[in-house]
């Protein structure tokens, strides 16, 4: 499917944060009386390692599946197109831990999906929400910050802090969590801590575990992919967000 891409602006109560927006094309929408032509949405959100090319072809690939899709960079109070190579482990984690988790990233994630709603192509009931790496945790914190405002959410790989595992009561939408479990970020006994709480809420939920992958186990451009779990990945996203938004 083609589709068209832009780098745009996103207002935030700090400043003008820059996204890559891309949608399908215009002419290969449906249209006519008959068809809803408004879209379903996914806010995507990035690494440690900043708004990547590697995050900008998973926005592509998605928006080929047929969905807008917002990438915001994250980091714009560093500076403008912040970015890391994967060799720069150190600096992009530095980056990582100077982001404010409390008010100013999450009102940064409530104006990323203000501005998917506002697009006139997005149906504002079918949002989305995926991200890994960092993107991963703040995916699980918009879910529990902002379950109102979206539809579901699939974090990949993310760390998630004690006060969000507290904070999986105020979730009501459907997840799809996943991990690898070789990731010496997120050790097993944490991500069945993450399920327990899960289970003990009753709420919507799938959680995949790869046992053989590590942190990043997504990216092809790192050392840590893992093929077979990356194409499987994928697979299991698609489908979720097809049942869940499409």
């Amino acid at each position: 499917m083609p589709v068209e891409c832009a780098e745009v602006i996103v207002t935030t109560s700090d400043g003008q944060m820059p996204a890559f927006l891309c949608q399908p094309a215009e002419s290969d929408r449906p249209s006519g009386p008959v068809f809803d032509q408004r879209l379903p949405a996914v806010l995507l959100l990035m690494e440690a390692f900043g708004l990547t090319r590697h995050i900008r072809n998973i926005a592509l690939r998605l928006a080929q599946q047929g969905y807008a899709v917002l990438a915001p960079n994250l980091y714009y109070r560093e500076g403008e197109d912040i970015t890391f190579g994967y060799d720069e482990v150190d600096q992009a984690m530095a980056t990582m831990y100077r982001l404010d988790f409390g008010q100013p990233v999450e009102q940064d994630l409530k104006a990323a999906i203000a501005y998917l709603k506002a697009l006139p192509t997005v149906d504002a009931e079918r949002i989305g929400v995926t991200g890994f790496c960092l993107g991963g945790g703040l995916t699980f914190l918009t879910a529990c910050r902002f379950s109102s405002e979206i539809a579901a959410a699939a974090p990949f790989y993310g760390m998630v802090l004690d006060e969000w595992i507290e904070a999986v009561k105020d979730i009501t939408v459907p997840m799809l969590l996943v991990f690898g479990g070789q990731d010496p970020f997120i050790g097993r006994d944490r991500i069945q801590q993450i399920e327990a709480r899960f289970q003990q809420l009753d709420k919507a939920y799938t959680l995949k575990l790869y046992p053989e992958a590590t942190h990043g186990f997504f990216c092809h451009e790192r050392e840590s992919y893992h093929a077979a779990a990356a194409i499987d990945a994928w697979h299991k996203l698609t489908l979720f967000l097809q049942a869940e938004l499409c």
